[in-house]
């Protein structure tokens, strides 16, 4: 029930990131069942929460969502019954889902400010909450132009290439492996991010650490973005570290001639990958402009207060 409510969230409303599609799912949830108990309830969000899992292929931002919404529940739990727990926690997770979009706005609007005249700016793949940092700079009348990574296998940079040319904002699309090329052009890198892990790190789409790489060898300034929910308390030492990553990935099979290489490219490589947060200048957040090392802060603040 919560997989498919969970999916025609993101089906009806593309604007919607996953942790919050997931925390939608999770209210509807209590919404309907029945608990008569604390340990009943405890039972069941946290079997809804796997389930969710399960069903996605890309678990990692969801999985803040739903962590975010277990913690809620645990904080809520003490000293309540269940039916007060389950009211105290529609509310807190229907407050969430509604304030979420103006989560994705202060973001915007910390992160507009390092967007002057005249810059050139690279954008890996689609981002919404480097669109909306964007939009923002364009309502302050400042003029600048924007490289856009294609970003494999999916195409994903050539939906934001489409809204910056609608926004009237210069902007070209550039092969992943010609970031290197471009990159002497370009003022600042904006990323965004499925989730910032415990170390201040950053796991996004797949192409994000090379460009960190270079962007760091070229001494440019690489900047981050996400909402504070999509921290998760994960904390990789490398790329294989992640939960997404399966053993299968770019491991070497006995193929045909005949195989069509381009049509695997999808199955047989890793979407997201991870980067290290030495090679990350600043995240723009919503709860303001913070080095990496600020994350393990707040997400203490978060779970442990």
């Amino acid at each position: 029930m919560q997989v498919q409510h969970y999916n025609e969230v993101l089906q009806q409303d593309p604007s919607i990131s996953a942790p919050v599609a997931a925390v939608s799912s999770l209210v509807r949830l209590v919404e309907q069942q029945r608990a008569t108990t604390i340990l009943e309830l405890m039972k069941i969000v946290p079997e809804a929460c796997a389930q969710l899992k399960r069903a996605t292929h890309n678990s990692i931002s969801l999985s803040a969502g739903c962590d975010v919404f277990l913690q809620q529940m645990a904080r809520l739990s003490q000293g309540q019954s269940a039916e007060e727990c389950s009211r105290a926690l529609i509310q807190a997770g229907s407050e969430f889902v509604q304030g979420a979009g103006g989560c994705r706005d202060r973001v915007a609007e910390f992160g507009s400010a390092f967007v002057r005249d005249d810059h050139t700016i690279l954008v890996h793949s689609y981002s919404r909450v480097i669109m909306g940092l964007l939009r923002r700079a364009v309502k302050q009348n400042k003029r600048f132009r924007v490289y856009v990574t294609e970003s494999r296998p999916d195409q994903s940079g050539l939906k934001a290439a489409e809204e910056l040319q609608a926004l009237g904002v210069p902007c070209e699309v550039v092969l992943d492996a010609a970031v290197g090329y471009i990159m002497e052009k370009v003022d600042l890198v904006l990323a965004g991010a499925e989730g910032v892990v415990e170390s201040g790190g950053l796991i996004n789409k797949i192409g994000t650490y090379q460009l960190a790489i270079v962007a760091k060898a070229a001494k440019k300034p690489f900047y981050a973005l996400a909402e504070s929910f999509k921290f998760v308390r994960l904390y990789p030492l490398s790329q294989y570290d992640l939960p997404t990553h399966r053993s299968d990935l770019l491991a070497f099979k006995d193929t045909k001639l005949t195989d069509d290489w381009l049509a695997r490219l999808a199955d047989t490589n890793p979407m997201l990958d991870y980067t290290p947060p030495e090679l990350i200048t600043l995240l723009f957040t919503d709860l303001g402009v913070m080095t990496p090392s600020g994350v393990s802060d707040e997400l203490i603040k978060f779970y442990l207060d």
